[in-house]
């Protein structure tokens, strides 16, 4: 079963997004980037060019599932508050787009790629490549979409493969 996989590592300065095909075991990359909002535009512009950037992703590559990373509250509640609200446009983005949507704790991700859910950025990153010979990954926010969207066909599969 051949599934297309959207990757969604959302942040409003920068979201990651990375698409890949699953074809049971086989993966292979067909595109990543990084979307980026000016921090001198206001909120709602900001969040309006998050959500037509991620549209336009979403309608170039026609992926049938988002698998976007959860949110972690860290000691800055700013910050926290911004993640979250660039987290509800990457969602409703992938709603609009009627797609499979799936959320994954970070620490899955990484157990999923590396083993350990304590691995560190450059492990994770270096399994993605391992993964998807030949990607030339063009940032961190995009090889974070990229784990996600990989971690997801794996722990997807291996659902479907313990349910009747």
């Amino acid at each position: 079963m051949t599934r297309i996989i959207i990757g969604l590592d959302p942040g409003l300065a920068a979201t990651g997004w990375g698409v890949i095909v699953a074809d049971g075991n086989r993966l292979k990359h067909i595109a990543h980037g990084t979307i980026k909002t000016r921090v001198t535009d206001a909120m709602t512009d900001r969040l309006n060019a998050l959500h037509d950037a991620l549209m336009a992703v979403i309608a170039a590559h026609q992926p049938g599932e988002a698998a976007v990373e959860e949110v972690f509250v860290n000691s800055n509640p700013q910050s926290t508050i911004k993640l979250v609200q660039a987290r509800g446009v990457v969602l409703l983005c992938a709603g609009r787009a009627r797609l499979l949507v799936a959320e994954h704790a970070t620490r899955a991700v990484k157990k999923a790629l590396t083993g350990t859910g304590a691995a560190e950025k450059p492990q994770v990153q270096a399994m993605v490549e391992r993964l998807l010979p030949g990607v030339a990954i063009t940032g961190n926010d995009a090889a974070d979409a990229l784990a996600v969207a990989i971690a997801h066909a794996h722990l997807v599969r291996n659902m479907r493969e313990v349910m009747p």
